[in-house]
């Protein structure tokens, strides 16, 4: 009777055993995957960041604009000065100048009050979008001189590059000696290859004066249409 307990004690002792480590190793696998997406979480958010850097180096990059380009006292087309069209150009019915620019037929006119050499001058005008006056008729030059000072001088955009008196307008316009406003005796130094407005006897000419002269000018652009 001894041996048959002893029997009947022993089998339960082998059965309880063997579960208990088939419990263990199913409960350690669940956390493999948390794992598994913690680590994929933490590398796409490495990504974002990287991205987003990059992003903003090559924006700050792109929009960087360089100093001299700021350092223009007349900024161009901060406010503009409009008037209706009578006929509408590609249906736009306003006409506008900048600010304390002068209007004539389809253009603006600046006249600056500072004195620079022709060349720098030239500069000036583009840098506002626009270039040195061209002048095509005589009821345009009048319409400019009626705003001038009488004691000074204005650069305007005639020159003569090769001191071969080939002269050339800034915008390419032709020469045409049929209509231009020399005073009298004038051009008459090969060496003074720049043009300029200025009055002898009372009227308004043109006059040949050594491109590094310092005076002052006059800028020319096309109107802007609304």
């Amino acid at each position: 009777m001894r041996d048959h307990m002893r029997q009947t004690q022993a089998v339960p002792l082998g059965v309880i055993l063997a579960p208990k480590e088939k419990t263990n190793l199913h409960k350690s696998h669940p956390s493999f995957p948390k794992l598994l997406l913690a680590s994929l979480l933490i590398l796409l958010l490495l990504l974002a960041i990287s991205f987003l850097i990059a992003f903003i180096f090559f924006f700050q990059k792109c929009s960087y604009i360089p100093k001299e380009k700021k350092t223009t006292k007349e900024v161009p087309h901060t406010v503009l000065e409009c008037m209706k069209e009578n006929s509408t150009t590609e249906g736009k019915d306003w006409s506008c100048c900048p600010k304390n620019w002068t209007s004539f037929s389809s253009n603006c006119y600046f006249i600056s009050t500072e004195q620079n050499i022709w060349d720098e001058s030239e500069k000036r005008c583009s840098r506002m979008e626009a270039h040195l006056l061209v002048i095509n008729t005589k009821d345009e030059q009048d319409i400019i001189t009626r705003k001038l000072k009488l004691t000074s001088v204005y650069y305007v955009g005639l020159s003569d590059p090769e001191g071969k008196r080939h002269w050339q307008w800034v915008d390419q316009t032709p020469y045409n000696e049929s209509a231009t406003f020399w005073h009298r005796g004038e051009p008459n130094n090969p060496y003074e290859r720049c043009v300029v407005l200025n009055v002898r006897s009372g009227e308004w000419g043109w006059n040949d004066v050594p491109c590094n002269d310092r005076h002052k000018s006059i800028c020319k652009m096309m109107k802007i249409y609304l």
